[in-house]
């Protein structure tokens, strides 16, 4: 059975009209009303225990920046309250870090973020707790008189949590003691997650990413959990980390779509090809990057199109790099024109396209911690000007046409350093010729619709028709769109 002959699943219609932006709360912006901390100086090289002091308070005194860019949806890495700057290490599920600004911030984040027409989605951190989780804690307190016991996994008594030098005797995410892991075959803790779905949903996010979804391997626990999160808001948005094949989650049934790391890996083969820093990419779970020609680009994203149902690859979340991977930029070896060949074909590629914060504005980092830097506020100095200009245009362009958001992708040309695609709709084609190449290049345009298009990044007009070509600038690209 092919992908297109599967039962259709339904996926949230504002998606395949979405830009996202990934932000990372502690290094995006510190707005100064948190005080009383113990923070590293905004910009300083980022530590794995340190924090930056960034806020939601913040996020929202920024929100005029995020809008500027075109951006219609942010995810946020986790904001509940924890003990470490990325909050991966959840102790309370019903409370907003007060570090971020407590609940009070976020209800105050969404009703700014909504009325800007920008919806929020949250990270979901429901495979495992910490050490100080409520009820984790009461476990180490009270040892096998706790009324929490069956709520983790235990194997022996007593627990190490904080000593090396026994076994834990509990399981933990990677072994890592810092995290364990919910037994999520216990009524009561499936009742309290799905909880923590709901009732943030009716909090008014509008949707979530999933952590490691997969280490929570039962099916019908996401499936409740779509449920319960679909009948508070049908239009949901449920994204899971899932960075291998994904079936097994994307039969309509549970997820609406994945992190697309199969978009990532061949977008560095290919437009980093010359430059690729394999060090920061092995570090990370991209591994090794094989560089890619055109046409075996070409052939690549033709698989990852095919990949699932035409309605989960509308939904994708297409992304570049992320909180967990080196920043483009530093992984294509410091190439600024690779990164902007990337989100050209990012833009104009079917799913929806993801910005992880100051990567408009040059932002360099290599793996964890180093890619999560302080969004340089202060510095304007330093930013790459060409690219943020380029991104808002790229932005402006797929939010007015709509082959560029919903049109089939077929690509019609590709050989060497050139790739040429079209994304065919109703209400007209649009045509995308990209030249990798150090030279200017004329590439060949088929399947064309005659008539009068626009360059979406120069502006100039031309008249197109089948079997025209078309001059591209070396490292360049065009986007022709109906006029």
């Amino acid at each position: 059975m092919s992908p297109s002959d599967q039962p259709h699943p339904i996926t949230p219609e504002w998606v395949k009209d979405a830009v996202f932006y990934q932000i990372f709360p502690d290094r995006f912006a510190r707005s100064g009303r948190v005080t009383g901390l113990n923070l590293q100086s905004w910009g300083s090289p980022p530590q794995v225990h340190g924090y930056m002091g960034g806020d939601l308070w913040g996020v929202i005194e920024r929100l005029d920046h995020i809008a500027a860019l075109g951006v219609n949806a942010i995810y946020f890495c986790p904001v509940f309250q924890s003990a470490s700057n990325h909050r991966y290490h959840t102790h309370d599920y019903y409370q907003v870090d007060p570090m971020l600004g407590g609940n009070e911030a976020l209800r105050a984040l969404i009703d700014a973020a909504h009325a800007r027409g920008i919806r929020i989605v949250l990270d979901g951190v429901f495979n495992h707790a910490s050490r100080g989780f409520f009820q984790f804690n009461d476990l180490l307190e009270q040892g096998e008189a706790s009324a929490y016991r069956d709520w983790f996994h235990v194997s022996g008594w007593p627990l190490h949590a904080y000593d090396d030098a026994g076994p834990a005797n509990y399981h933990a995410w990677w072994g890592i003691r810092a995290l364990p892991k919910f037994n999520t075959s216990t009524p009561a803790v499936r009742e309290f997650l799905w909880d923590v779905g709901e009732y943030w949903m009716r909090f008014g996010i509008d949707g979530w990413r999933l952590d490691v979804p997969n280490e929570i391997d039962d099916d019908e626990f996401w499936r409740e959990f779509r449920r319960r999160v679909k009948a508070v808001n049908p239009d949901a948005y449920i994204v899971g980390e899932l960075w291998g094949d994904a079936h097994r989650w994307l039969a309509g049934d549970q997820f609406d779509a994945v992190m697309n790391y199969h978009f990532t890996r061949p977008c560095l083969a290919f437009f980093g090809a010359r430059t690729l820093q394999q060090a920061a990419n092995e570090y990370s779970g991209l591994g090794h990057i094989e560089p890619l020609d055109a046409a075996a680009f070409a052939r690549r994203m033709e698989e990852v199109t095919r990949l699932y149902h035409p309605e989960i690859v509308r939904a994708q979340l297409n992304l570049l790099d992320s909180h967990d991977t080196a920043r483009f930029l530093t992984a294509a070896g410091g190439d600024a024109t690779a990164f902007r060949l990337a989100s050209i074909f990012q833009m104009t590629y079917v799913g929806a396209p993801c910005i992880y914060y100051g990567d408009e504005v040059g932002l360099p980092g290599g793996h964890d911690p180093d890619c999560r830097r302080a969004f340089p506020w202060f510095d304007p100095a330093s930013w790459d000007c060409e690219t943020l200009g380029l991104l808002q245009k790229l932005t402006a362009a797929r939010h007015a046409t709509p082959a560029l958001r919903r049109g089939e992708f077929h690509i019609t040309h590709a050989g060497g350093d050139e790739l040429v695609y079209v994304r065919e709709h109703a209400e007209g084609n649009a045509h995308v010729a990209l030249n990798a190449g150090r030279t200017p290049a004329e590439l060949p345009l088929a399947r064309v619709q005659p008539g009068r298009y626009c360059d979406a990044l120069t502006g100039l007009h031309v008249e197109l028709a089948e079997g025209t070509r078309v001059e591209v600038p070396a490292r360049g690209a065009l986007i022709l769109i109906p006029a």
